[in-house]
């Protein structure tokens, strides 16, 4: 009988001891797109009332947690079953995001003015509730499409192995994607409160403690505005890496015509002209449906 534990125990070391390995590998070849989704959802998170921060990335967190729920099971399925419709989502998926950071680009270059209504409803600015919802679907739908790409590639690494090992570091890699990153948002919405702090605390102090204590606090404070703004500009670029990326990996023509050009910069010149044409096609479908419907 003790013998059968030890075995037992033995079988569980070595699942352990791989699943740790091939985890770690899954993790360096996902450290990419894990960066790319701090910088997107670190963005995406910010901007909120101090008051709200918490509020809100506790909300874009569980509905990431929700994504993951959703996306493991049918990743599995799709693997075994459907394989043929994993490139077509993902290039769904790198649509959307190519589109995102486009319109971000063009906003940047042009910004629009805010259209003249003679509704006074429509002219009425929005509750702040129903601005912070908005912003929360957003970003949600923003997590969805990453996780689609984080959890695909991850699989990717593990397609060989049996579907336990599989379950389990995909998982664990899908475990990462939302408590590392939201985790590290969390700190990064909260610097300036962790500012206050201590600037708070080096009024009873004395001397080079209370100067360097101040000093980070200052610094804190008045760093976190640039921060905010690095993060804007990078997570659109990482949209469109990501986007394009899912074009360039998946379509032999596209990576054939930028073939030349190192893969970062072909990554990102793909998902700015994916990007721009879908903003340019769903601005001209906008623009002629009122007077589609105004004919009718």
């Amino acid at each position: 009988m003790p013998s059968g534990i030890f075995v037992i125990l033995d079988d569980i070391a070595i699942l352990l001891d791989d699943t740790a390995v091939l985890t770690k590998i899954a993790a360096k070849k996902t450290a990419g797109l894990l960066g790319d989704d701090l910088a997107v959802n670190g963005e995406k998170a910010t901007g909120f009332s101090a008051s709200r921060e918490l509020h809100v990335l506790w909300a874009i967190t569980k509905g990431s947690v929700l994504n993951k729920i959703i996306i493991l099971p049918l990743a599995f399925l799709l693997s075994a079953f459907l394989p043929q419709l994993i490139v077509p989502i993902l290039l769904l998926g790198g649509a959307y995001l190519s589109y995102e950071g486009a319109e971000k680009v063009i906003e940047w270059g042009f910004p629009h003015a805010e259209p003249i209504t003679s509704s006074l409803e429509e002219n009425i600015p929005k509750p702040m509730p129903q601005q912070e919802s908005l912003k929360i679907k957003a970003a949600v739908r923003t997590d969805f499409i990453l996780s689609i790409e984080i959890i695909i590639l991850t699989l990717s690494t593990v397609i060989e192995e049996s579907l336990l090992m599989q379950i389990i570091v995909v998982s664990c890699i899908a475990l990462l994607a939302t408590v590392g990153v939201y985790g590290l948002v969390a700190l990064l919405v909260r610097m300036d409160d962790a500012g206050l702090h201590l600037l708070n605390k080096a009024k009873s102090m004395q001397g080079t403690v209370a100067t360097l204590t101040r000093f980070t606090g200052h610094k804190l404070i008045t760093t976190l505005p640039y921060i905010i703004r690095v993060l804007s500009v990078i997570g659109t670029i990482a949209m469109l890496l990501v986007g394009g990326g899912m074009f360039v990996h998946n379509i032999a023509w596209i990576h054939q015509l930028f073939h030349s050009l190192p893969a970062i910069l072909a990554e990102l010149c793909v998902g700015l002209i994916v990007g721009t044409l879908l903003v340019l096609v769903l601005h001209r479908l906008k623009s002629t449906s009122p007077k589609v419907a105004n004919d009718d």
